[in-house]
């Protein structure tokens, strides 16, 4: 069933995305999101682009594109470069992504009543979904809101396949996509099934059709295929399959499939629905949890029958099932599922929030409006209860970091940047969630590469260093220090390693921050064990 867009439906869209706003402008005015080094990585970036240099793909990692950087340098050129200004794109995608799940309730369910119960499940959240639409990751607003596009584009393509414009349209979205973050994959694929259904069973200008579609995943792609063409297929495949992220130790294939399984069972799950924060294993909302839960339960069965019936929607049952079944795939089968945090699971938003409103439209036609409106209601209070839990109970407020050791108090930060100036410690080393912060705030006139470690064990990447242009004004400064953040065996060692070397220095502590400054002699991680894969 298809049905246009009434200008009473644009009302009620402007209505709940005003809700999504009004929650967001009140989690950013409590200051509810740390500012973190992957978030800094993009206000760099937006930074360079100003300046001239457009980076292709996010620093250190080709699996995500520059497309959100370069948003931001919009933002920055409008508003000046701040983090408001990151977080403001962040916000208007988001608005997009909830303006069009309405469009896809309400087009392809046939109810404005299920629009708006869809768009309010987007617009209240779990604590999951409003952390990552929040704070920008590189790519994670452009990958929903991309992927509704694909899914109303391909359900439009589905009703109307004697046009060829959109499968033009549909190749530039799902190559911009993939150029943009990887995980619009999971759109792509089941949508470009149903695409390729819809064209074996259309003869009609079907050579014409194919040529415009790929065509347009040629431009929409151009970024990724140019960069192939340069340093290989290889390594950007491998990046897109996960290399990029992969924290597993050694296992056999069978032992990891069955860590990521549970990954995805345990963690996935509870992090979904809102029972959980992504970053601890804490409830939320406990009173209310049970009926969440069984809300939840209940859209997993209401999915299960609406495939086998040829109920009005039946096209974007499938496609939605089918970016569930993509997401667990890619999870279970790939490095990606190493990481039970929470952020691959943000696709799940949409299928959720949409045959959640389906199910709520069937129990309205069942039982009335009220048992309906309450349930939605309980729906809406535990998502905003947890939401609100979370960052009272969280110390560094609603974080994306899910490791203790990277959950630093950035409230110092102004602090710790006064002192380096005044004592004239510009340069030096520190770890990966203190080097880009503090570049960012300081206007980059503070540079600290990451060549320490965080973690306890004293694990270390070199994926850490990110700007190579920067390890370049490091070496060659003659004056260096050093900032590490709760670590006390790492402070020990380098106060070790100082004093074998007959090294004098000096010590301040700023909050999370120790500062090794005014080193008599100028020494390197690497000179002293550091720096490396292991110390």
């Amino acid at each position: 069933m298809h049905a246009e867009a009434s200008p009473r439906l644009w009302i009620l869209i402007l209505g709940v995305s005003l809700a999504a706003l009004a929650l967001k402008i009140g989690l950013l005015a409590a200051d509810a999101f740390p500012f973190n080094s992957d978030e800094a990585i993009v206000g760099l970036m937006a930074r360079h682009v100003l300046q001239g240099r457009w980076p292709v793909f996010f620093y250190g990692q080709v699996y995500m594109g520059s497309l959100d950087a370069t948003l931001v340098a919009g933002a920055f050129g409008a508003i000046g470069a701040n983090v408001i200004g990151i977080r403001i794109v962040q916000c208007l995608l988001y608005l997009g992504t909830v303006a069009t799940t309405m469009l896809l309730a309400q087009r392809y369910l046939g109810s404005k009543r299920a629009a708006v119960a869809a768009g309010l499940l987007m617009a209240i959240p779990t604590v999951n979904v409003t952390l990552y639409s929040t704070v920008s990751l590189g790519g994670y607003g452009e990958a929903l809101l991309l992927g509704n596009l694909l899914l109303l584009l391909t359900l439009h393509i589905n009703d109307h396949p004697t046009n060829a414009w959109p499968y033009i349209a549909w190749g530039l979205l799902a190559g911009l996509g993939l150029w943009a973050f990887g995980l619009t994959l999971v759109y792509a694929l089941p949508a470009g099934i149903l695409l390729g259904r819809r064209l074996w069973r259309d003869p009609s200008r079907r050579w014409r059709k194919s040529l415009g579609l790929l065509g347009g995943l040629i431009v929409g792609a151009a970024p990724w295929i140019w960069s192939a063409a340069i340093q290989g297929l290889g390594p950007l495949l491998s990046e897109l399959g996960g290399s990029a992220i992969a924290v597993e130790r050694s296992t056999g294939p069978l032992t990891g499939i069955l860590w990521r399984l549970n990954n995805l069972v345990v963690f996935g799950s509870t992090v979904a629905v809102g029972l959980r924060p992504p970053w601890s294993i804490s409830w939320l909302a406990l009173p209310l949890a049970p009926i969440a839960l069984g809300f939840w339960m209940g859209v997993v069965l209401h999915a299960r029958d609406g495939l086998r019936k040829p109920w009005k929607g039946r096209a974007l049952r499938w496609l939605l099932v089918g970016v569930c079944a993509v997401l667990a795939l890619s999870f279970i089968l790939t490095p990606f599922g190493g990481d039970p945090s929470g952020r691959y699971f943000l696709p799940l938003a949409v299928p959720m929030a949409l045959i959640g409103a389906d199910l709520l439209e069937k129990l309205y036609r069942l039982s009335g409006r009220r048992l309906v409106y309450v349930l939605l209601a309980l729906v809406l209070v535990f998502n905003l209860w947890g939401t609100i839990q979370a960052l009272l109970q969280s110390p560094t407020g609603l974080t994306t970091q899910f490791d203790p050791v990277a959950q630093i108090d950035h409230d110092y930060d102004a602090e710790l940047i006064d002192f380096l100036e005044q004592k004239g410690e510009y340069f030096g080393y520190a770890n990966y969630w203190v080097s880009y912060p503090l570049a960012f705030h300081s206007n980059e006139e503070l540079i600290f590469v990451p060549r320490l470690p965080y973690h306890p064990d004293f694990r270390y990447t070199e994926r850490d260093d990110r700007y190579p242009p920067y390890d370049e004004i490091v070496e060659a400064s003659p004056q260096v220090a050093y900032i590490t953040t709760n670590h006390r065996e790492l402070d020990e060692y380098l106060r070790s390693s100082f004093t074998d070397m007959d090294i004098a220095w000096s010590e301040a502590r700023i909050g999370d921050y120790q500062i090794f400054y005014a080193l008599s002699e100028r020494v390197s991680p690497q000179e002293i064990g550091l720096g490396r894969t292991t110390p």
